[in-house]
């Protein structure tokens, strides 16, 4: 048998043999403008997630954090407001002096994003509350934490006050959904091109800050048992679960606009499919990773009205149980349309046209008011052509590498191993790895490694503008022949299932099952 030597490795001007250790970054002192600074997302996801990294050490002494909202409220009744969400995120673990000095660093900036006025106001804040870096110049990051409408309106305002670029250094965060459509989403990215350069936009997809998306990449490339194996001949199937427990809460006019498949599909689960599917980039650096996910997304079979017929199931909940307690369905949610044919589930199967997966089905699936709150990848490997066990074991388990992402951050792989004392009998184990239990941890909610990323100015975990437009290109026409022929027949699953029946017989019709559920 061949073995590889050290000296065999083929070198790349990209990629050192020992890239291990962590890279040395120095955040320079940063000043972040939150547009939307009262809102929900700021509230819940942003503040506390900033309040954290200072809790760990992780941000610079000059930092500063500038909200800007509607509201008429003082620096201090702004750290009031804020205190009150970071220490309900927080719970038991508030530190009311980390907090105290933490505050020091809000501010709050009053007013319409309309106005020349309030951009003005903005540039003199920031300038009085800034620290310059070590070069001398002012870092600032904009968050856009805005609904999708207003991003044209801040940026615009922004480029013709002339501080997008020049004046400062600027970075600038936003949130998804990235357009409504492929012909929205090119418009928007040449808003954004216009008073940016492409460097300086950080389209966030807080999925792609989860540890255990990240570690697909070192799953798949750092073991060669997995990586020699993750093609059309050793793998059957993928299959992609991202399900919620919870209904629409507080988002139903937003939801009403947009459901399922702009919300989780377009986003979420294209960024999943992306990581499983992609060829080996060339290094490390955010473009490489970037460009090998573009080619899946181009390589996604595209669908035809009969193939959206065939492959795609769509649901919306109605009245049922999660947790034993009794939930409304869909329709008797507050803000929704009593009649309403939004899709509250989805799932369909890909197929791609390359060489790695040809043949291959990936099968999807997302929904709200699920059986349980999970997301998961199903790696299905073939069969063996043979049966050696005798009629006992008529019933042979695959091989399955599931990575779950949440509710914790996991990765199992189902094998078979002979019962004890039984003749010929097959028992399905797990191998399992958990980040919590082997390492001691509990992973770092995904805004803190992504906003640490853009203070870094790393891309890599970002959506870049040409992968936008692709995973529109892939759903749009998904989306159009719904728009034509929405289903008579809602709501068609109850709440607390894992969805409706026609979502099993996608995978049944085919002799295969869901992993889960």
């Amino acid at each position: 048998m061949l073995k590889m030597k050290s000296e065999d490795l083929i070198p790349s001007r990209y990629m050192q043999t020992c890239d291990i250790p962590i890279e040395e970054f120095k955040v320079e002192p940063f000043t972040m403008v939150i547009f939307g600074g009262t809102g929900d997302l700021s509230k819940r996801k942003l503040l506390p997630a900033l309040f954290h990294l200072y809790q760990e050490n992780e941000l610079p002494g000059g930092f500063s954090v500038l909200g800007l909202a509607r509201s008429p409220m003082s620096d201090e009744q702004y750290r009031r407001l804020i205190e009150e969400a970071v220490e309900g995120a927080h719970e038991n673990s508030f530190d009311a002096r980390a907090w105290e000095e933490f505050s020091k660093h809000l501010f709050f900036l009053p007013g319409n994003f309309e106005g020349n006025e309030n951009y003005e106001n903005l540039c003199s804040k920031v300038n009085q509350i800034g620290t310059p870096s070590s070069q001398g110049r002012k870092e600032v990051i904009y968050y856009l934490a805005l609904p999708p409408q207003a991003t044209p309106l801040v940026v615009g305002q922004l480029r013709n006050q002339g501080l997008c670029q020049g004046v400062w250094n600027t970075k600038i965060i936003v949130e998804k959904p990235f357009g409504r459509d492929f012909s929205s989403a090119v418009k928007l990215n040449e808003i954004l091109r216009i008073a940016f350069e492409e460097h300086q936009i950080y389209r966030i997809d807080h999925y792609l800050g989860k540890e255990t998306v990240q570690n697909i990449i070192f799953l798949r490339f750092s073991n060669s048992i997995f990586e020699q194996l993750w093609n059309r001949r050793y793998i059957d199937n993928v299959q992609i679960t991202v399900a919620e427990d919870l209904g629409v809460e507080n988002r139903a006019s937003f939801y009403e606009q947009s459901g399922v498949v702009r919300d989780i599909v377009q986003n979420h689960i294209l960024q999943l499919i992306g990581l499983v599917a992609m060829e080996p980039p060339i290094g490390f650096a955010g473009d490489f990773i970037r460009d090998e996910k573009v080619k899946v997304f181009r390589s996604i079979h595209p669908m035809d009205e009969e193939s959206v017929d065939r492959f795609v199931v769509w649901g919306q909940y109605g009245p049922g149980k999660i947790s034993g307690k009794d939930v409304p369905g869909y329709r008797e949610e507050r803000g929704v349309a009593p009649d309403s044919n939004t899709q509250t589930f989805f799932a369909a199967k890909f197929h791609f046209a390359n060489w790695r997966w040809a043949g291959v089905p990936f099968y999807v699936r997302t929904g709200k008011r699920m059986a349980k709150r999970l997301t998961e990848i199903a790696v299905e490997f073939n069969q063996p052509p043979l049966r050696l066990f005798g009629r006992t074991c008529d019933v042979l388990e695959p091989n399955v590498l599931v990575l779950t992402i949440q509710p914790e951050e996991k990765i199992s792989l189902r094998f078979g191993v002979k019962y004890p004392y039984a003749a010929n009998q097959i028992y399905s184990v797990h191998m399992d790895f958990s980040y919590r239990e082997t390492f001691g941890v509990t992973v770092h909610p995904a805004y803190e490694r992504l906003l640490i990323d853009c203070m870094k100015g790393d891309l890599t975990l970002f959506v870049r503008e040409d992968q936008v437009e692709a995973m529109w290109e892939v759903v749009d026409p998904i989306i159009a022949r719904w728009e034509r022929m929405p289903p008579t027949k809602f709501p068609n699953y109850p709440a607390g299932s894992w969805g409706p029946a026609e979502a099993h017989h996608l995978l049944e019709q085919e002799g295969r099952r869901w992993i889960t559920g």
